[in-house]
């Protein structure tokens, strides 16, 4: 046989099994999920998810980062697991994405744990993947975090969120950034806490670790707080930094007094934080259409 023969019958017997497979393919069948989690679906799952009109895609990015001698290292990751599958699952129409776990933070020896990124590395990467849920067939991407840098009005959050909007809005896909849960739930919680007469804080705190303490309960969650190091968590005041004004005080990784950390107090933050995203995200989301 020629090999102009022999080339053709090879391309021939390949796109009919090419066909065969897409057609075969196209035959695979599966329910809805009752995750809201991607990580826990199947590919036919998270395809009749899309169908159902679950088109929300929630980045929801953590951080690998020192929070005190108290908390785990992942904190702000399983805080974002968290938080992400909450928000799913109070919108409806939301599945939660793989939490980002690398934040704007630098090593310190010090205080060791913290494995980060710079703000414009982590902008590059939340557009790649943001780009691929859209692809996936998402149509609306939520950015959200739960570690600061880039956060907030003009942060790359923000300019990232509007620079994927300007370009997908067109073809029907809405990009939004949604601070509530870093920004005004938190700003809110600090009111309540302050009202209390409690230490205010904003790294491995009391807000942080009662977060930590109430989410460690839910089913598969244990031992993120080391309850036997409570007495040894009372680090920098608020607004003291870390300079000459620091000196008098410990160098612990925290800024805050998490001694007084609860289980009922973390309830009320983390659901303060999942009903301000809610919120805002449907807000946000009609007023798109």
């Amino acid at each position: 046989m020629r090999f102009a023969q022999t080339v053709g019958l090879v391309a021939a017997l390949a796109t009919g099994l090419m066909g065969a497979s897409v057609a075969y393919a196209a035959e695979i069948k599966a329910a809805v999920p009752k995750t809201v989690d991607i990580q826990e679906m199947t590919w036919p799952e998270l395809k009749a998810a899309l169908a159902a009109g679950k088109t929300t895609a929630l980045f929801y990015t953590g951080g690998t980062e020192q929070r005190g001698p108290q908390n785990i290292i992942a904190g702000h990751n399983y805080i974002g697991r968290e938080m992400s599958k909450h928000i799913a699952e109070k919108l409806g129409n939301a599945i939660a994405m793989p939490v980002m776990p690398f934040s704007p933070t630098n090593a310190d020896p010090e205080n060791p744990g913290n494995i980060g990124l710079s703000v414009d590395i982590l902008g590059e990467v939340m557009e790649y993947v943001s780009e691929q849920a859209i692809a996936n067939g998402f149509k609306n991407v939520v950015l959200m975090g739960d570690s600061g840098g880039g956060q907030g009005p003009d942060g790359m959050y923000d300019k990232l969120a509007k620079k994927l909007e300007a370009k997908w809005a067109p073809k029907g896909v809405h990009v939004i950034y949604v601070s509530a849960p870093y920004i005004s739930a938190r700003e809110a919680y600090a009111k309540i806490i302050a009202a209390k007469g409690l230490p205010n804080g904003s790294h491995g705190g009391l807000e942080d670790t009662s977060e930590m303490m109430y989410l460690e309960t839910l089913p598969g969650n244990s031992n993120w707080v080391r309850k036997d190091q409570l007495p040894n968590t009372e680090g920098t005041p608020l607004g003291k930094g870390r300079g000459a004004d620091a000196a008098n005080y410990p160098h612990i990784g925290i800024t805050g007094d998490a001694r007084m950390a609860s289980v009922e107090l973390g309830k009320l933050r983390h659901e303060m934080k999942v009903n301000g995203a809610v919120k805002d995200i449907q807000a946000m989301l009609a007023a798109k259409k």
